[in-house]
């Protein structure tokens, strides 16, 4: 399953990074219409699951952040003779770091609207027999100290349909 979960979170990280339309292609068309933002391009897309503190010790922390990972798969065989028909639960999850407290709410909701935009726009048959229905949620979490001064994340789950 590791395959399965390793290509769907590949093809994520290309619709993430692409240079036409993909989130920071969006973050600027977001800024444009808004010309009070001030929400940076990002800098980093990786497939990882880590905690802050990890990524921080690490040197994989450049803020804004975008990690791509898996975190759930059901294997339900609603096609019986497939190797794998079910779903996985796939999450991009968004870290910003501000100096200024005030600041960083609005940029974290600059970045999950970006990457909610892209998924709206990416419904359809993602190939290798994967397919994504649409739908997803976003959940926010406190800020805590971290990164710049101060880090807040946010993570954006959805579901894709595989048939193996």
């Amino acid at each position: 399953m590791a395959g399965i979960s390793g290509i769907l979170t590949g093809a994520v990280i290309a619709k993430l990074k692409a240079t036409d339309d993909g989130v920071n292609a969006r973050i600027g068309a977001i800024r444009t219409g808004d010309a009070t933002l001030a929400a940076p391009g990002v800098r980093s897309v990786a497939a990882l699951n880590a905690s802050v503190e990890l990524s921080e010790k690490s040197g994989h922390a450049h803020y804004p952040l975008l990690l791509v990972y898996c975190d759930k798969m059901s294997n339900s065989l609603k096609e019986k003779f497939r190797r794998f028909s079910g779903k996985a639960h796939l999450v991009v999850e968004v870290r910003h770091s501000e100096d200024l407290l005030d600041a960083i709410d609005t940029g974290t909701q600059v970045y999950v609207d970006a990457v909610c935009a892209l998924l709206d726009d990416s419904r359809g048959d993602w190939g290798g027999g994967s397919y994504y229905a649409g739908g997803y949620d976003v959940s926010y979490e406190p800020v805590v100290r971290g990164g710049k001064n101060f880090l807040q994340r946010a993570k954006v789950g959805f579901e894709v349909e595989i048939s193996l």
